[in-house]
């Protein structure tokens, strides 16, 4: 199973995340932002009040937004 553990917003619509194995990097869902539920998300603001939910183990945002995190660990860059 995957999971989120940590996240933190680096800059724009990238996200930093930490997952259970060890393996973390960034994500940038600038051009994943589409959707009645992820219109809110394009406001920069919005977009870094996400969370770590405790019981989904991926980023949240405040209406319930989120993306897979086996998706999320799909689309991770990792640098060396």
């Amino acid at each position: 199973m995957v999971r989120v553990v940590e996240a933190k917003h680096v800059k724009d619509y990238i996200i930093w995340l930490r997952f259970q194995d060890g393996t973390e990097g960034e994500v940038d869902l600038k051009d994943e932002l589409y959707g009645e539920i992820f219109e809110p998300l394009k406001s920069s603001d919005y977009f870094k009040s996400f969370i770590v939910h405790p019981e989904y183990h991926t980023v949240v945002w405040p209406n319930g937004a989120d993306f897979a995190p086996e998706f999320l660990y799909s689309t991770l860059q990792v640098h060396a």
